[in-house]
């Protein structure tokens, strides 16, 4: 199964808008039954919407539109309604856009403040082995030290038998 040449973006769009769909249609009623609601708030968008159609529209064809003709109360209460409906939709799925992108910064930022972490503890770990490895270092030119003032001892020693006893044969000394 090819996961990859599923559209994820176009499954989520229909989510999102299935989910609000019961949003909008809630808010297409009010808007509906409400006098208050169609007069202030469903109107003036749909008439906007429509003048600005309107216009562009008789651009498009080349013709001088000056007055625009407005939409009946009915009409531009319905318009006024699908319009809200569909800014609902689109709020919701922008809203669900920016918490997914805030989600992943915020695991993005945690993830860097764990590599951070995991890098300090290395950090402190090679310092620490750094300065253990100068401890042994410090200790093996002590012995090394010893064993040179040592090898000093026994050719001395080796002199001194050999000056106490000439006639004898100088013997090698017990390790």
């Amino acid at each position: 199964m090819v996961v990859g040449a599923f559209p994820m973006a176009k499954l989520l769009y229909l989510g999102i808008r299935q989910v609000s769909k019961p949003l909008a249609n809630r808010i297409k009623e009010a808007a509906r039954r409400s006098e208050f609601f169609k007069t202030y708030i469903c109107l003036p968008p749909a008439q906007l919407y429509h003048w600005v159609e309107m216009r562009t529209k008789m651009r498009i064809m080349g013709f001088n539109a000056e007055a625009v003709k407005p939409l009946n109360e009915a009409a531009a209460a319905e318009l006024g309604a699908e319009l809200l409906g569909e800014a609902t939709i689109f709020i919701v799925a922008c809203s669900c856009l920016m918490l997914e992108y805030w989600r992943q910064q915020a695991q993005r930022l945690r993830k860097e403040a764990q590599r951070r972490a995991a890098w300090g503890g290395l950090q402190d770990e090679v310092d620490h082995l750094a300065l253990a490895l100068e401890a042994l270092q410090e200790q093996v030119q002590a012995l090394a030290a010893t064993h040179s003032a040592l090898d000093k001892l026994r050719t001395q020693l080796q002199e001194v038998r050999a000056q106490l006893c000439p006639s004898d044969q100088p013997s090698a000394p017990p390790e």
